[in-house]
């Protein structure tokens, strides 16, 4: 699931890259979006001659761009040679209606969330051995040599996201996606193994939160949770980063009250049951669930 919201996500940034920059826009890629286009708007089945003569594109090059298309599952070839939308293009409209939504109610709460000083707040999806960054609030008074962006990605194995991602995992799982080997480490506090990872995920499960201190950057500390679906699967992870000299370090409790009562948030409106996980949030008073 988390990588095909990355393939609406770069599939979107290129088809709209391809209508606004025209020096830069990919032929094959645009006449494959147009053809999708045509077809989702047709109030009737069309077949390659169809397309050719609406689309003044060579019946040829449209055979070619149909089969790439259905091999993709974007397009169905019906039993009469017309075509209809193919599966991959309802999980590309799922994924991305549901990525909206955990990203809008991050953004309705991140404001709210006045009580960390010094604090950068972020979203992220996984995808494969990564998390990528969908949403980042850098704080201005936080002194981090590291800055997060938008797109950005980084090893899940390091941060406390990816390992709140990681954490739903069996440990099977995480040996066969790390088969090739742990990412390099960024500094001398990374992981530097399978079983290490696996004793850490292990304590995630058991506390609720996970932790990432100075794995990714030196000086940086960050608490993560993750956000379940209505499946209770997690869907996206929402992390609070300081400097590790900066004041709110002291109290370290009301820094995971606050990660996992914004994950816990954001759960209930992406539909989780948290009662059947025990993943309310931690100790404190609650958030208000805005209805």
């Amino acid at each position: 699931m988390s990588r095909r919201k990355m393939m609406l996500i770069e599939f979107a940034d290129r088809f709209m890259a391809s209508r606004e920059t025209k020096t830069q826009q990919s032929p094959a890629l645009e006449r494959g979006a147009r053809i999708l286009d045509m077809v989702a708007r047709s109030k009737s089945f069309l077949s390659l001659s169809d397309l050719s003569r609406e689309l003044k594109i060579a019946r040829s090059s449209v055979h070619s761009l149909c089969q790439t298309l259905v091999n993709l599952e974007l397009l169905i070839r019906r039993s009469d040679q017309t075509f209809q939308l193919g599966p991959h293009v309802i999980r590309w409209s799922n994924a991305f209606a549901l990525q909206s939504d955990v990203a809008t109610e991050f953004a309705a709460i991140w404001d709210h969330e006045t009580g960390l000083p010094g604090a950068t707040i972020t979203l992220t999806v996984q995808d494969g051995a990564e998390v990528v960054y969908i949403a980042a609030r850098n704080n201005e008074r936080a002194r981090s040599s590291l800055e997060f962006r938008v797109g950005m990605r980084l090893p899940a194995a390091f941060t406390a996201t990816g390992k709140a991602f990681l954490s739903h995992m069996s440990d099977y799982e995480i040996r066969r996606l790390y088969a090739p080997g742990l990412p390099e480490p960024r500094t001398a506090r990374s992981i530097r193994s399978i079983d290490e990872l696996l004793g850490e995920l292990r304590d995630i499960r058991r506390d609720g939160y996970s932790c990432d201190e100075e794995q990714v950057a030196e000086g940086m500390v960050c608490y993560g949770a993750a956000v379940l679906d209505g499946s209770n699967r997690p869907i996206a992870g929402v992390a609070v980063s300081l400097s590790l000299d900066a004041n709110a370090m002291t109290d370290r409790t009301a820094i995971i009250d606050n990660v996992t009562r914004m994950a816990a948030r954001l759960s209930h409106r992406m539909g989780a049951d948290l009662s059947a996980t025990g993943n309310t949030g931690r100790a404190g008073p609650a958030l208000p669930l805005q209805k």
